[in-house]
């Protein structure tokens, strides 16, 4: 084996992925949370132990050589390799003491999962939390985090799933548009009424056509894909719109409309690399959000 090859540092090898896949060094900057002139160095005393040229300054950014190119998959293989290393590592963990990673839809995050990581501290002090609010899917088995909560069952291989509850929705006005504009009764009453709907998301839509409306974007008067600012929308009187149960029929500023309505239903899994579930830290969270998860979901779909 080439002893150039041999001793090169793992982290050279992920600057290059890094720019590779994002095309430039300030890219790659952001995404592994480095400098650009580290970026830069570290591409420059890759390309001089290797002696090849790796990238093409365009004027857009970088771009790989024929020679990078040839590279890339036994780098993503090498990257792949090393973090089934990581967890199996991190898996070996017997300790209770330490960090454990969570990532969650952004309103799962913002309202059903801090009142859970209250509990979960205060029973297991020794264990700190990180939250990831994200819409994004983030990558489990390159440590992204150590537990998902997601409304959708992962596919990744090696990554362990459990189907944990169903979030049920309602339609939601705050108290001071009903009293502006009236409640509506009957369903067809919200063609008389200012609704909030999705932006370029076109799940309340499909949801309505479910139903038998034949909804158009232009039907809805305000419109926002961020769920929390859809839900702050919908709190200060912008319009009707539709949210959780679990956490819109505790909030005392809205009424919950047309409770007869069948709206559809969203699932919520948990999921975690396989190699990470018997970290006693990471099974002691995860049981605590399932166990957690499953009562306040059940509880609000009254």
């Amino acid at each position: 084996m080439d002893n150039s090859l041999s001793q090169t540092d793992w982290s050279l090898v992920r600057a290059f992925l890094a720019v590779a896949e994002t095309g430039s060094l300030s890219g790659a900057a952001r995404a592994l949370s480095q400098s650009q002139p580290t970026m830069g160095c570290q591409i420059k005393q890759l390309e001089i132990q290797l002696g090849l040229r790796l990238f093409e300054r365009q004027p857009r950014g970088l771009t790989l050589t024929p020679t990078g190119e040839s590279l890339l998959d036994p780098a993503k293989a090498m990257r792949a390799a090393f973090h089934q290393l990581s967890l199996r590592v991190a898996g070996q963990d017997s300790h209770m003491h330490g960090t454990v990673r969570i990532t969650a839809s952004e309103v799962m995050a913002r309202h059903v999962l801090p009142e859970i990581i209250v509990d979960i501290r205060e029973s297991e002090p020794d264990i700190q939390i990180e939250l990831v609010p994200s819409d994004a899917s983030e990558n489990l088995l390159f440590r992204e985090a150590d537990i998902a909560v997601r409304m959708y069952r992962s596919t990744q291989l090696d990554v362990i799933t459990k189907h944990i509850g169903t979030a049920h929705m309602g339609i939601y006005a705050v108290l001071s548009y009903l009293k502006k504009h009236g409640t509506p009764t009957q369903l067809e009453d919200l063609l008389d009424h200012a609704v909030v709907g999705y932006d370029r998301d076109d799940r309340i839509i499909q949801g309505m056509r479910t139903l038998g409306w034949p909804a158009t974007r232009e039907f809805f008067a305000v419109r926002c894909d961020d769920q929390n600012t859809y839900w702050a929308l919908v709190r200060v009187g912008c319009g009707i719109g539709f949210a959780q149960q679990s956490f819109a029929n505790t909030d005392p500023s809205v009424q919950r409309l047309l409770p007869e309505v069948d709206l559809p239903t969203l699932p919520i899994w948990l999921a975690a690399p396989e190699a990470m579930r018997s970290n006693p830290r990471i099974k002691r969270v995860w049981d605590s959000l399932e166990a957690e998860i499953t009562t306040r979901f059940e509880l609000a779909k009254a």
